[in-house]
This record gives structure tokens, sequence and C-alpha cells, in this order.
């Protein structure tokens, strides 16, 4: 059976395209329940992108949610298992409230999750398999990515107590650098470790120069450990010839409550928001009593649907009057749909439908009466 590629939206051939790339590369297809028990969100409202849960009393009485998040659903639903790795795609819909809580939406997403005992391999090829995505997706695309595990590695290496910490990373997210002086002003910060931080806070113009100026502040064992890591994902970006369309940018700095090394978001032309989000996450992980690491994406397919469709200015090609000759018409449509063209047949013209070709049955075979 073929599949009439013209039919299809925009997000519908988009998320054709991922599942089949997953695929490719050993993921599984991982399909949920619609809801889960409400206690797995609320302990971790953090890690949600929305706080707002839509929740129900199931008949035994028990309080359960729609899920608003597919990766809590995949951890909550697997085992550790010694030296092993599950590599996993999912194609789901997740329900959140909108603000103002009066209404809520149905948000599709697919994406992926690599969860076990992870080498810097696994790492790499989530990375690169969110490029290729958005690669799929357009050739105009920027794809953006930091470390935490890195950052927070510097804090902690400088002692920087969390409550001065949190406000510093907020204010590496906004890159506001006159909020920066002044805190650090305030909590009287040694000048070499305001040098050190202040290099979160640039616009790096390369991925190299990043790499520069990110090993130059990294003065412990941890924090050169982290680094490595990082220089070896940002390497093979550059390898697989994506460097062009990256950038490092630590606004990216998701709760380092739940996320432990690369964080990144991917952003294409015509969409104002991040299509593409993901990362490591070992810290929910042991949260949530694993031993073993994590890192995955999610595509949001809500959001491609404003690069438009690919819907034609024609209802249909043909519009065939069979004029009672209906053995003649059956046949007719055989021989145009054999050539991949769309047929409508009727005895009148439908009102409002837009086509290319007019065409009526007569005994003597077909006549053309009308071409747009």
């Amino acid at each position: 059976m073929q599949i009439e590629n013209n039919i299809l939206k925009t997000d519908e051939k988009i998320a054709f395209l991922l599942r089949s790339l997953y695929h490719r590369f050993g993921y599984s297809h991982y399909k949920m329940k619609k809801f889960e028990e409400y206690e797995l969100y609320a302990r971790n409202r953090d890690f949600l992108s929305s706080e707002s849960i839509i929740s129900f009393t199931d008949a035994t009485g028990k309080l359960m949610a729609l899920k608003p998040d597919v990766t809590l659903s995949i951890i909550n639903n697997s085992q550790d298992e010694e030296k092993q790795i599950k590599k996993l795609y999912y194609d789901e819909n997740v329900y959140r409230l909108n603000k103002g809580f009066s209404s809520f939406s149905e948000i599709r997403q697919i994406g992926l999750e690599c969860i076990g005992y992870l080498s810097i391999y696994e790492i790499c090829e989530v990375v690169g398999l969110a490029l290729k995505s958005l690669e799929n997706i357009t050739e105009n695309y920027i794809f953006e990515i930091s470390h935490i595990g890195l950052l927070n590695s510097i804090f902690e290496e400088n002692k920087i107590e969390d409550r001065i910490k949190n406000k510093i990373l907020n204010c590496i997210r906004s890159k506001s650098i006159d909020e920066f002086d002044m805190i650090c002003k305030t909590e009287q910060i040694d000048e070499n470790i305001i040098n050190k931080l202040k290099v979160f806070m640039k616009n790096f113009r390369s991925i190299d120069e990043a790499i520069s100026e990110l090993k130059n502040i990294c003065s412990t064992e941890i924090s050169k450990k982290e680094m490595d890591e990082f220089n070896e994902v940002l390497n093979f970006i550059k390898q697989m010839g994506y460097d062009e369309n990256s950038k490092v940018n630590f606004a990216l700095t998701n709760d380092i409550n739940y996320y432990s090394g690369v964080a990144f978001k991917g952003y294409v032309m015509g969409i104002p928001s991040g299509i593409i989000s993901g990362g490591q996450y070992d810290n929910l992980m042991e949260k949530m009593g694993r031993t073993s690491n994590a890192i995955g994406f999610a595509v949001y397919l809500n959001e491609l649907k404003r690069l438009g469709s690919s819907k034609s200015e024609y209802d249909v090609d043909i519009l065939l009057l069979h004029e009672g000759y209906m053995a003649e018409a059956v046949n007719e449509v055989k021989i145009l749909s054999k050539y991949g063209k769309s047929v409508w047949v009727s005895d009148f013209i439908p009102k409002n439908i837009k086509y290319r070709k007019l065409l009526k049955m007569t005994d003597k075979g077909v006549i053309e009466y009308e071409s747009n």
C-alpha cells in the first residue's frame, strides 16, 4: 500500500520521518498508557515544563493524572539492568492545563530516551539524533547546547552556596551582566571566581572558542572530567559537520536538581519557541531510586503546524461528470488513478469544489470541458 504524500500535514510527514530515523538507530517503539498515578508527577513538579496536572479519581478511589510528561512515565515503568541499555522512542500525546486553568491542551510529542549504563558514545548518538531530527524538519535550524555538570562543578569547586548559586543561575539564564556584577559585589565574591563564572554568560562565536575558554576555567579533577565529556560531544558535533548550525549557550541551564550533563534545545526558522528540548537527567534517575543513567529529547509536533501544510489549492485533480455512462466512468477512474490523479465522479458540479480539470463522459469517450 502506498501512502499519498500530498494528503499528509507537515507534522504528520515529520512524524513518519523521525520514527523511521530512530528505528534505523536501534530504538524500539514504546507505547504507554494515557494516565499514571498522580503522586508520580506531584513529586517531580520541578521537572515538568508545566506545574499544572490534570487529575481525576478512578473507580477504586485512587488519584490518577493524565500524563503531562513522557520521560517520567518511561522511568517509572522500567528497571535497571546491569550492563544493559534501553533505547526507546515514542509518539505520544501529553495533557497540560492552559494558563488560567480554564481549559487543557492535548500536545503531541515524538522523541526518544536512552536509559542504562551509558558511555560517551550513547550521549553523542542522542545529540546526533537530535541534530538529524532538526535536519529532517528543515535546513534552517539552530542547535544550542550547554553542560550542566560542568557549570555545577565550577560552583562546587569554588564553594558557592546554594542561595547565591540560584541567583547567579538566573543571571546566566538571562545573560544579565549588570545584575550578576551587583550580586558578586554584594556577596563579596572573589574576582578570580567572578571571571570564571562570566565565561558562562558569553556569546561564543564558535564551538572552538567555547572549548578554549571553558578549558581555561577548569582547575580540579571534577571540572576537568566534566569538560572532557563536553569536549567529546562538541568535537562529535564538528566531526558530523553540524558545527555551522550549532552553538554553545549556557542560558540553557535546566534545573540542576534533575539534569546532570549536556542540555540542548533546537529552533527552526518561522517558529519562535524551541521545537526540540532534551539532555541528560541522571539526577532525576537518582531521585527516583535508579542507579543507571539517562538522556533523551522530545520534538514538539504541535509547534510544527506553524510551518504550514502541503495542502493543495485544489480539492481534486479531476471532476468527472459521468452523464449516465457509469461503467465507462469507472474504467476512466482506474486509468486516471494509475497516474496518481485524484478523481471526483458526479452527475453535477458540486458547490464550492476546486478542481484542476473538468471532464465529461460521452458516448464517444471523455471530453475536456475546463482546465484551471
